[in-house]
């Protein structure tokens, strides 16, 4: 009897290092750590025509904790915000390195950083976690979102290192479902208003009777006031 394929890489240690490919190339760590990230709550990033905004599930269960004291959305700079899916503690470092590497801009050239640069330098210290022995890859995707000087701007970060620009994308759990909903309703002259209320129907549309606005946060800038505003709960339904 034939054993399956996932037995034999395990049973071959091609599951030990995130440095070794499997026969068929594939880096089995980096595959698990990709896992990881759909396991960790959602997050749907858009750009529109009036500016951009991510809308985070914070998936707090526990009455123990402090709704206030836990946030998936990040402030990066003052014209820049980023959410995480996957282990949170690899996501800080990240978001760390983010933060330094824009105030580190701002003090050498006196001007607000690129989100591009940012992505960029994020994404090779990933791979880096790829390549080299000794260390696992970080379990955690990474959305960079805000205003430059081409306007709204969406990256994500995958596990691996890549990174792309999006009109609208999402990460963590559902992803993929979510991602189907937003090639169907995704119009480019929606206004933060407008892709809001789309973003939170699809939340609704999956989630389904386990939906509870309470747990939800929302980060948008304008492309005027480039200023970061945030809102939780029932007043993102109310935003106008």
């Amino acid at each position: 009897m034939d054993m399956p394929i996932d037995m034999q890489h395990q049973q071959m240690g091609y599951d030990r290092t995130a440095t070794m490919f499997t026969p068929e190339g594939h880096l089995l760590q980096v595959e698990y750590a990709e896992k990881t990230v759909r396991l960790g709550s959602a997050s749907i990033a858009m750009k529109c025509k009036d500016g951009v905004f991510i809308l985070a599930d914070k998936r707090i269960d526990d009455k123990l904790i402090v709704k206030e004291s836990s946030s998936k959305i990040y402030e990066i700079d003052s014209h820049i915000i980023s959410s995480v899916a996957g282990i949170v503690s690899d996501a800080r470092v990240l978001i760390d390195k983010s933060q330094i590497l824009a105030q580190q801009h701002r003090m050498t050239y006196n001007s607000p950083i690129e989100l591009e640069l940012i992505t960029k330098e994020i994404s090779g210290m990933k791979q880096q976690f790829t390549q080299y022995g000794g260390a696992r890859p970080f379990g955690v995707s990474i959305m960079i979102v805000g205003i430059s000087e081409d306007g709204p701007q969406v990256y994500t970060s995958d596990v691996t290192g890549n990174y792309f620009e999006y009109y609208t994308n999402a990460i963590g759990e559902n992803d993929s479902k979510i991602k189907e909903f937003l090639r169907e309703k995704y119009k480019k002259e929606f206004t933060i208003k407008q892709g809001v209320k789309v973003a939170l129907d699809i939340f609704k549309s999956i989630q389904d009777d386990k939906f509870d606005i309470d747990k939800f946060e929302l980060a948008f800038i304008g492309n005027k006031e480039k200023i970061i505003k945030k809102l939780e709960g029932k007043d993102i339904e109310e935003l106008k």
